[in-house]
Parts: structure tokens; sequence; C-alpha cells
């Protein structure tokens, strides 16, 4: 007996240093795979499941980051990179002051560890934030729009200024296509077109509704695009394959516009000014990204600090609680940014009476619209992750014969 343990042993260390090499490799879910096979073998050693959920992490599954790391903790309670881990995933799921309680924990652990100190001190500063924010802030009948409070007519745009105008309130396919020229040579428009198009983009998603209906009509077709991510060079490569957005050629963006990339900025004011140009041919839905916890951590608010000033953090806030959170189109398919639901039952008419004027909660029908994803079994199982849930075929199934949909 103690032969064959001394085997599985031998064969987890042999499969953990291949995991290591897949990991260095950068094939995440290869190494996520061999570190499982050399759990099975040996589920006590830390190590692997701390290995684990580094890949985990890798591949942005914080929930099962979270799982793997607390494994680590609970086999070993003084081994420093089950909390480094764990603290991490937390980090990048926004969750600040969990994150906190694990870097202390690495701190007492390590209290020479400057990556340790660096994060520590990272999540002091948020969770500082947090409750500043939670100190001052007024109900929802007390809180004024940042819109409401700028008139972007008064700001002056100085003779030296070289780039795009707009002439009066309407913005033009001229006006946008030199916009996107500028953009190209990595140079911004005048803050005072900047303001109009978001102001004006703000305005039009005020009036609708949480959940939007998009006909096209017979021999017509319709564009719907996945994640931009700041990338706003791939926005013109689809672009340039596809043709501009126009009354004849309609898209649906559908969430993610914003983080990661370097060129968020200019991707959010692109989408926002066809959106003003072309109401009922340019569609946005909301992603887990247009949110203030999200663009924190993701960059987009350090970028458009550093391009636009603040007042446009606190006003891109704004614009996106109002981006709507689906689109059916046809009323046969059903488009959102995340998945489907932790119950049964739910109904188009549910979707569109969410108010959805608020950051994403962390559970309920909005949360999971913009977090779920699907799962190759069936029925519904823990988010990888570690926001909403995975959901099956058959849920998938359910739902569309329960609203008469398609696809």
């Amino acid at each position: 007996m103690d032969t064959t343990a001394n085997s599985d042993v031998q064969k987890a260390e042999e499969l953990k240093l291949k995991a290591n090499e897949a990991f260095k490799a950068n094939k995440f879910s290869q190494a996520i795979e061999l570190y499982s096979q050399a759990i099975e073998l040996n589920s006590s050693n830390a190590v692997y499941w701390a290995n684990r959920a580094f890949a985990h992490t890798k591949l942005e599954e914080y929930g099962s980051a979270v799982q793997d790391a607390t494994n680590a903790i609970e086999i070993d309670p003084r081994y420093s990179k089950g909390y480094y881990r764990r603290g991490a995933a937390y980090l990048a799921m926004g969750k600040f002051k969990e994150a906190l309680k694990d870097f202390q924990q690495v701190k007492k652990i390590c209290p020479n560890d400057p990556d340790a100190s660096r994060k520590l001190k990272e999540c002091e500063k948020a969770v500082q934030k947090i409750r500043f924010e939670e100190a001052i802030s007024v109900g929802d009948a007390e809180r004024r729009s940042v819109a409401d409070s700028i008139d972007y007519h008064v700001i002056e745009v100085e003779p030296q200024y070289a780039g795009p105008r707009i002439d009066g309130e309407e913005i033009t396919l001229d006006f946008v296509k030199a916009m996107l020229d500028e953009f190209k040579k990595q140079k911004c428009i005048h803050k005072r077109y900047a303001y109009q198009i978001v102001l004006k983009t703000l305005e039009l998603l005020r009036s609708m509704p949480s959940l939007v209906d998009v006909d096209v009509p017979n021999g017509g077709h319709f564009t719907v695009c996945g994640d931009v991510h700041g990338q706003y060079f791939d926005l013109l490569n689809i672009f340039a394959l596809n043709g501009l957005p126009s009354e004849e050629n309609p898209y649906l963006f559908n969430g993610d516009f914003v983080d990661r990339g370097s060129f968020s900025v200019e991707v959010i004011l692109t989408l926002f000014a066809f959106k003003c140009l072309y109401p009922k041919a340019m569609y946005l839905a909301r992603g887990n990204h247009e949110s203030k916890s999200m663009n924190k951590i993701y960059g987009f608010e350090g970028e458009v600090r550093s391009k636009l000033g603040e007042k446009f953090v606190e006003l891109f806030a704004e614009v996106f609680c109002w981006l709507p959170l689906a689109h059916v189109i046809n009323k046969k398919v059903f488009v959102v940014h995340g998945g489907l639901f932790s119950v049964d039952g739910v109904k188009l008419s549910d979707i569109r009476s969410i108010d959805r004027f608020c950051e994403p909660p962390e559970e309920g029908l909005m949360c999971e619209l913009l977090w779920s994803d699907p799962q190759p079994q069936l029925g519904r199982g823990p988010s990888k992750r570690g926001v909403a849930l995975s959901f099956g075929a058959d849920v998938t199934k359910k739902f569309l014969q329960e609203n008469n949909l398609g696809m």
C-alpha cells in the first residue's frame, strides 16, 4: 500500500513539473488539466492547488482561483502563496476588502515581500476610497446627474486647435470620418466635442428600455460584434471589412467596449459618435466592463483621466448606467453580453422592467445578464469567474421555449 502511495506522490510531482512547463509556455488550460491530474493523485499538496489557482487567474477564472487558493490555505495555513493567489483573484474581481485581508496575511508570513507590500498598499487605498464614498454617498433621490452640470456650449475652442470641428448641434458623417483619422494619428479631439458626443449619447440612451427590440427588414442584414476592449485598430478593421455603420449597415456592439486595450477612449467616442449619427443603426449593450469597479482595475479610468480629465470619469460612469442590458432581434434572437439566470421562468418582460440605472449588483437578473457563462454540461454550476453562474444547453433551451425565441 505504501508503495502505491509513494508511486502516486511521485507521479503527481512529475505531472506538476509538466504543468509548470505548460504554464511557462502560456498554455494555461493545459496546465490546469495537468495540475488537476496531480491533485487527483495527491490532494494534500498545497502547492498544486495554489499553482492551479494561478493558472485559473491567467484565464480570468477568478472564482475557480479563489476556490483553489482557499484549498491550499486549508491544507497549509502558513503557505503565503495561497493567500497571495487568493488576494490577487479577489483584487481582479474588485473585492478589495477580501483582498486586503489576504495581503495582510502574506505580509505577516513574509514581512519583506515587496510585491505583497505593493498590493497591500493598493488594497488599503481602494478600501479607504470605498469607505470614504460610502460615508459621503447620498440616496438615489438626492443623487445629482454629472451630465446636468455640464454645458459644452460655453467651452471655448482655441484658434490653434487644428482637429475636426462640429458646427452647431448636429454631428455629421464628415466630422466622424475626420475624427477617425485623427484617432488613427493618435491625436484626441477637443474636449468640447467629446462632451457633445457623450452628452448626446446619454440623451438617446436615457429614452431606451432595458431590453431593446430590433427589427431587421426582410432581405436586410445586421452585424453583432463582441468585446472590442479598447482595441481601436481592430474596430477600424471591422469597419474596413464590413463597412461603416449606416442605416443600410446596422450594428450592435454587445458590451465590453473599454478596458485592457490602450485606446478605450477612442473606441467609446467612435461608437458613441455613430450612435448620435444613426440612433436606429448603432445599438450598444452594457457589458460587465462598463462599470466603475472594472474600469478602476482594467485601465479605462486611468486612460480617461489622462486623455480627457477627471470630470469625464464621472460622466462615462453615468452614461454606462443607461446602456441597455439586452436586445431581441426580430422577436427571435436574444443577444446579451453575459448569459442566463440562476432561476427558471424569467420572462422578457422581467428583463424589460429592470431598473438598470446603477452599478451592476453582485447578484440578481442584471448581474447574471452581464456575467453568466455557458458550460458544456447540463444544468447550472458555479461560475469560474466568481460572479453569477454557468448554465447548460438545457437551461438555454427552456428559456428560449418559455419566451418563444429561436436562438
